[in-house]
């Protein structure tokens, strides 16, 4: 695919872009695809990409070796929470932010249950957003920092934003400008990583770096894994709580999600620790603007 590309689509009606064109990366594209193994090693692993030697955290997820796709299991679980949040199109077509939207494959996967309902993907890559396009109807690069995302405020319903918020140098004014394009009462359906995940609490305790945490974006050094995603912030269900809630938001709920790294035959206690989001791998938070 050619970086750069730009797409043939128009933005939606219901949607006013502004002129300015971002150019600093403050929004990752990536989603969390690290790879578990079911025997933790704390030795250095040089998988995954690296980046230019100069170029810092735009050449890294500018890397079209850097995943930028998440678990199915995440994103129907996310999709499903955002349907029953907007109610079917009959009463009005809803227009859905998809910010972060990397590759479109969360997009996609949760068209099907917002059928009607109008979905765009946002992301800053320009090579995440010439995969997005073939995925999603419409595809527009914006970012969260400097001039902010390129729609006129109170202008969204919903803004998903999967796996995102870890990969932030400053989520306060990610949130900030989330907030803005939101109209009062708009949804907030957000997932990240959980610190406090059950295998997690394990790790800690053995001396070992906890799953989804990253020291460097060259390599993963001591913990299980082998790719490197760029995650700069995690969260435990309590922090991320607190966080949406100072930042504007009402907490309406929130879930827990299996995260499709996990050793097979851990997988089915993974999907059990949902049960309790606190202890779950993913966290799926659902909050509406204040």
């Amino acid at each position: 695919m050619t970086t750069g590309a730009k797409s043939t689509r128009t933005t939606p009606p219901s949607i006013r872009t502004t002129p300015s064109t971002p150019t600093t990366p403050s929004a990752s594209s990536t989603q969390s695809t690290l790879s578990t193994p079911s025997a933790p090693s704390t030795q250095s692993t040089q998988a995954g990409p690296t980046p230019r030697a100069r170029g810092g955290l735009r050449d890294f997820y500018e890397d079209p070796a850097v995943p930028v796709a998440s678990g199915t299991p995440r994103s129907l679980r996310q999709a499903r929470m955002l349907a029953a949040a907007l109610g079917p199109a009959t009463a009005g077509a809803r227009t859905v932010l998809d910010i972060g939207c990397g590759d479109g494959t969360a997009a996609a996967t949760a068209a099907p249950f917002l059928a009607g309902h109008r979905v765009v993907g946002v992301d800053w890559s320009q090579d995440a957003l010439s995969r997005a396009r073939t995925r999603v109807p419409y595809a527009i690069r914006g970012e969260l920092a400097d001039e902010g995302l390129p729609f006129a405020t109170a202008t969204a319903d919903a803004v998903l934003f999967s796996e995102v918020v870890e990969h932030l140098v400053d989520p306060d004014g990610a949130l900030d400008e989330i907030r803005r394009v939101l109209r009062p009462g708009g949804h907030l359906m957000l997932s990240t990583p959980n610190l406090a995940a059950w295998y997690n609490r394990g790790l800690l305790l053995a001396g070992v770096q906890p799953v989804f945490s990253e020291v460097s974006l060259r390599a993963v050094h001591g913990r299980p894994g082998r790719e490197v995603v760029g995650h700069l912030r995690l969260y435990t269900a309590r922090a991320l709580r607190q966080f949406v809630a100072a930042s504007g938001f009402e907490v309406v709920r929130l879930a827990g999600a299996p995260f499709h790294g996990v050793p097979r035959p851990l997988r089915p206690l993974d999907r059990l620790a949902c049960a309790v989001p606190s202890l779950s791998s993913i966290l799926l938070l659902h909050a509406r603007r204040t």
